[in-house]
């Protein structure tokens, strides 16, 4: 990181320096193409700060600036107000992963950024800088969410625009994820799940993957019955949803159907007192009423939250009852009739 002691220079001031900057790295680049190959990361970071030395000659900027170890953002500050971030790739194009959204090493007072950036693949060896907005094209997700570099985005097209919230609104905002996560689950395609984010924006995602093998015996319960509560279609044999939202969880299982189908069939009793066979889920069903209707007793039962072994007896409205009945009833292949049927016997008590 970089840091310019020179109080407050003008913004125009800042916009031709990174001009200058960029023309000398591109020069220097067409020089020295086998140097700049070799250069990426902090590097990369020491050459940018020696042509921003240069370039800053008979600027506010000369001779103020100085490198400060340490995982900052941005890479490079001048006089506590402007910032370069500098990033670089190997390939020949334009793109990267950038920074996180979170800016949570952002150095105070800092409010203008610039991006530069290094094209050390191809020939020749290029660099570019424009405002850091400007060139954010989405989010991608590693150990937490980054911003896409392409520096090459027309007006209108960065991630901030897609949104329809300015990037410095964005990163002023307590919980700037929550609003990036709506987006891209507004978005979403049929068959498609935020593997890194909740149904909900205040639920945690576990950061570690599973076996349902290794998962505790009331860990298989809170799950099979809370797919039962939120996912009615695995009573018709689909468990696409389900298996997208369990693995969200980081929750992996290769023999899924399995847990909701082994076992055979299920006698249940009908309300006329006569019994009837149905298909191993609603076995599921009757081994887990007190979870299933603790799950529906929540006021967003998609909320998923283990539930403890010994619990006060839910409270379960009526109508909410029946209603996820009748989605069980619409999606399974028995007839709807008899599924309702045996489904309130089961209830009974409670209704």
């Amino acid at each position: 990181m970089i840091v310019s002691l020179n109080p407050q220079p003008s913004m125009s001031d800042f916009v031709s320096l990174m001009s200058r900057t960029d023309l000398f790295l591109n020069e220097d680049g067409k020089k020295r193409p086998n140097y700049y190959m070799q250069r990426n990361g902090r590097p990369l970071e020491e050459d940018v700060k020696a042509a921003l030395d240069i370039c800053a000659q008979g600027t506010p900027f000369e001779g103020t600036l100085k490198k400060i170890s340490g995982q900052k953002f941005p890479d490079i500050v001048a006089a506590n107000l402007y910032g370069v971030e500098v990033k670089s790739t190997k390939e020949d194009h334009w793109t990267s992963t950038g920074s996180s959204i979170l800016e949570s090493s952002r150095i105070s007072g800092v409010e203008r950024i610039y991006m530069t950036f290094g094209k050390l693949g191809g020939n020749p060896v290029e660099f570019l800088s424009r405002p850091y907005e400007e060139c954010l094209s989405g989010i991608a997700v590693t150990h937490m969410p980054r911003y896409l570099i392409d520096m090459r985005l027309q007006k209108g097209e960065t991630i901030f625009d897609k949104m329809g919230i300015p990037y410095d609104t964005l990163r002023l905002m307590d919980d700037p994820i929550a609003p990036v996560s709506q987006y891209y689950r507004n978005h979403l395609r049929p068959g498609q799940r935020l593997w890194w984010t909740g149904d909900n924006v205040e639920q945690a995602v576990s950061p570690t993957i599973r076996l349902w093998s290794n998962l505790s015996p009331k860990e298989r319960k809170n799950y099979i019955a809370y797919a039962c509560v939120n996912f009615p279609e695995i009573f018709g044999g689909n468990y696409d949803n389900y298996a997208l939202w369990l693995t969200s969880q980081g929750v992996v299982d290769p023999h899924l159907r399995d847990q909701f189908s082994a076992g055979g069939q299920e006698s249940l009793y009908l309300s006329d007192g006569s019994t009837y066979r149905f298909p191993g889920i609603y076995r599921r069903v009757k081994d887990n009423l007190f979870l299933i209707l603790d799950f529906l007793s929540q006021a967003d039962s998609s909320y998923f939250e283990e539930k403890e072994d010994i619990r006060p007896t839910p409270l379960v409205s009526p109508h909410k009852l029946e209603h996820w009945i009748g989605q069980i009833s619409q999606f399974s292949k028995v007839d709807t009739v008899l599924s309702s049927d045996a489904l309130y016997t089961l209830f009974s008590e409670w209704l």
